[in-house]
Formats: structure tokens, sequence, C-alpha cells
């Protein structure tokens, strides 16, 4: 019998079809015929002795020989930091000046490789580029909201194979952010605790939909995922701006998030997958009742009329069984 599933802290709804799930290595097709890619490609911006193709680094690690990540500002943003976040009306209208900054972290020199299969040190230098980026980014008043994200593969909207992630500053925190923080807001001054730590510890309890958990991580497919395996990571330690990530918690969180994207590589055969980091706005104020998190989403079906007019989804995969299938892949 199908169900619907309520996600605690956004309050949406998904149907869990049950009558028509699918076994979790139905999905594992993969992409039979994904090519095999070169250790790095000559006409590649992002390879090395290709670095004119970019905008000057604004942070690089470096190894032994040459550099090991770089961060560049987007060569084809569609926001400019230059322009104006100045909101006006145009009759009944409402526009604002494009700004904002974009960057792009080249995660390797290595074109042929993705976080399943980098080693810790590259991981945990991701990690840390993300969080250097984040703060100063955060130190521009007119920034309201860090976006950080990866697309990989077409299917998950890339445009260049080369590892790479993305940072984006807005001065609009949109609806769809901004009503899920609300409802955090609303559940806090209701029950007086977080919903993520409320959720977090059920999830802990139950421990049927859990994946790895770290010192200071837990990775899980959540009760009400939208989509089949899903993944959500969050910190076990109460704080809601990625910002304030400590040290010990990038290296742990490296572990964590190479070894789930293993698992899903592994287990479903490299498939193409978007994943974000969802934190607080860019206030130095912590919130309460915001928790960041890290959600991973594998390409495996496609949203249809039902969850565009309804926004509710149907997934044919039950958490519990993709939770199960991944803990068991070596990685």
């Amino acid at each position: 019998m199908p169900e619907f599933r309520q996600n605690p802290i956004s309050k949406e709804w998904v149907v869990i079809a049950t009558e028509r799930a699918k076994r979790p290595e139905d999905f594992s097709k993969g992409h039979p015929n994904r090519e095999k890619l070169p250790a790095q490609r000559d006409d590649c911006p992002f390879c090395p002795g290709n670095e004119d193709k970019t905008p000057p680094p604004l942070f690089t690690i470096d190894g032994d020989n040459g550099w090991r990540l770089r961060v560049v500002p987007n060569k084809f943003a569609a926001l400019q930091p230059d322009l104006s976040p100045h909101r006006e009306q145009v009759g009944k209208f409402l526009k604002a000046g494009g700004f904002g900054m974009a960057e792009v972290v080249i995660e390797t020199p290595e074109h042929n490789q993705t976080i399943a299969t980098m080693d810790h040190p590259t991981v945990s230098g991701i990690l840390e580029a993300y969080r250097v980026r984040y703060i100063e980014l955060a130190r521009d008043e007119r920034v309201n909201l860090i976006t950080i994200f990866r697309n990989n593969g077409r299917e998950a909207g890339t445009s260049l194979e080369h590892p790479h992630s993305q940072i984006i500053a807005t001065p609009i925190v949109p609806p769809h952010v901004s009503d899920h923080m609300t409802k955090c807001r609303v559940a806090y001054d209701t029950y007086g605790a977080c919903v993520f730590c409320h959720m977090l510890r059920e999830e802990l309890s139950q421990r049927v939909r859990i994946v790895i958990e770290s010192n200071h991580f837990v990775s899980l497919c959540p009760f009400a995922s939208r989509s089949p395996f899903e993944v959500r990571i969050f910190p076990k330690r109460h704080v809601s701006s990625f910002g304030t990530i400590s040290s010990e918690e990038i290296e742990d969180l490296a572990d964590v998030l190479r070894f789930t994207l293993g698992k899903i590589y592994i287990g479903l055969k490299n498939p193409d997958y978007n994943y974000i980091i969802r934190s607080w706005r860019t206030e130095s104020i912590q919130a309460k009742h915001y928790h960041w998190y890290m959600v991973i989403i594998p390409k495996l079906t496609i949203p249809a009329g039902f969850e565009l007019g309804t926004g509710i989804y149907i997934n044919t995969s039950l958490p519990e069984g993709c939770a199960e299938y991944l803990r068991k892949i070596d990685v």
C-alpha cells in the first residue's frame, strides 16, 4: 500500500509508492556508455597548463608538483560583483541589479577524478576551500546567502567534465530558502528545540535509515526522501552556519562525504548527482532553530506532472531499503 510521509523539518509531503517500489539494486544501472576520461585534456580550461583560460585564483592549495586546488571567479557567471543590489519599482513590479559573486572550486588537477575516487587530503582540501571562501564572502555586507553546490554529470546540469564545484553569494534569500527557515523558527517557538536536532535524535534511535555515523556527522536516507537514494549529511553538533565548521569536523566530514559518495558510485554505478550545502544566512549570529546540512541527490528519476503540479514527490524506493543497500557496500 502506498503511504504519505511528512518531512518533519519542511512539513512537505512525499508519497512512498510501495506498490510499485523498486528494489535498491534496480536503480544501479549507471551509465554503461559513459566514456572513460583521460587524466588531462588539452582543451580543458581547468587542467594544468591552461591556467590562463581562467581568471586569477582567489585561493589555492599547492602540492609538490604545482597546485592541488584552485578557486577562481566564474568567467561566465550569471551575477556580477560590480553591480548594485539596489531594488527599485518598475510600475507594480520589483527589480534589482544583478549583484552577486560566483566562484568555481577546481577540486583537483586530475581531469578524470570525482570525490568518490579522491583521497582524504584532496576532499578535506575541497571542504577547507569552501570554509575559507564562505568566510570571506560573508564579510561583504551586501551578501545575505551563500550557496555551495556540486553538479556531477550532464543530467545534473554540469557543462564541464573536470571535477569542480561552485560557490554563489547573493543579496537575495529566495522563498524556497527563507520559507524553510521560517518553518524551522516556528517549530522552535512552538517546541523550544531545534527540529533538526529532534529529527536527528529520532533517526539515530531508529537506526534503519543511517548510512554512516562518525564522531561528528551522520549520513542518512531521510524518512520522507523525495527521490531514490537521497542522502543527507548532518553535523551532530548544533550549528547553523557552515562557515563555523571546525578543522576537526572538516577532517571527519571529508571521510563521511567521500565514503557516502563512494557507496553511491559503486552501488549505483557512478550516477550523475547534485549536492548542496544548506546553511543559515550570512548573519554572524548563530540561529538556535537552524542546523546546516548537506543533501545529495542522485539523478535516478525525473519529476513529472504530479510532482510539478503539487510539490508532492513520488518516491518509488523505500528509504530504509536504500540505506541498507548503501550500508552493505564496501568502499
